[in-house]
């Protein structure tokens, strides 16, 4: 039996019938916009781009072989777009990067459909995003009685260091400072290198 070539492009699941990137796109908007207000309903919750590419695969039934950071961008432009025309909170703000868990560049887009100037500055617009996440929670009815918090920025990633062995140490010269003194026994003033006190002999 002849073993299934491998699928490349884009395709539908499950019977791999090939499909455009513009359907796909189009549909992957649509699944994406129903996982961004699923996710806004958790107070806090935020999903990275990888879980969000998966996911939109599963719920548009269309799979790809492209890596997500070749169409992803593409994506949540649509739905900035969704979300300003039905008057919505921008829920590409509940995205983040999986190495830190921040917004990145890709927020920008929803600025720029709100008529807003994209946010060079990564701490500013970090800021900016987590008070749209509070938006996102508040419309979708997770966020507590009292209308909650915008959540604190990401703990940076710890760096490891690696402890120095014995081996790897290297031995430290000897100061000046650290050598004994060696002091006269009758006025004890310090003896010079030869060994003879000059005050008293």
């Amino acid at each position: 039996m002849p073993v299934e070539a491998e699928r490349r492009g884009f395709w539908h699941e499950p019977d791999g019938t090939p499909t455009s990137k513009a359907i796909a796109q189009k549909e992957w908007a649509l699944a994406a916009h129903d996982v961004l207000v699923e996710t806004a309903g958790e107070y806090h919750a935020t999903l990275t781009e990888d879980a969000l590419a998966a996911r939109v695969q599963v719920e548009g039934g269309i799979h790809t072989s492209h890596a997500p950071d070749t169409w992803l961008g593409q994506t949540l432009t649509a739905v900035a777009h969704v979300c300003h025309r039905a008057g919505e909170p921008p829920l590409t703000a509940l995205v983040v990067r999986a190495k830190d868990g921040r917004v990145g560049e890709a927020y920008d887009e929803a600025l720029r459909v709100a008529e807003q100037r994209p946010i060079n500055d990564p701490a500013t617009r970090e800021r900016h995003a987590a008070h749209s996440r509070l938006e996102c929670y508040r419309w979708a009815g997770s966020a507590p009685e009292d209308g909650g918090v915008v959540a604190g920025p990401p703990a940076p990633a710890a760096r490891a260091r690696a402890p120095r062995t014995a081996a790897a140490r290297t031995p430290r010269k000897p100061a000046a400072s650290d050598r004994p003194v060696i002091t006269c026994p009758r006025c004890f003033m310090a003896l010079p290198s030869t060994g003879i006190c000059d005050t008293c002999d």
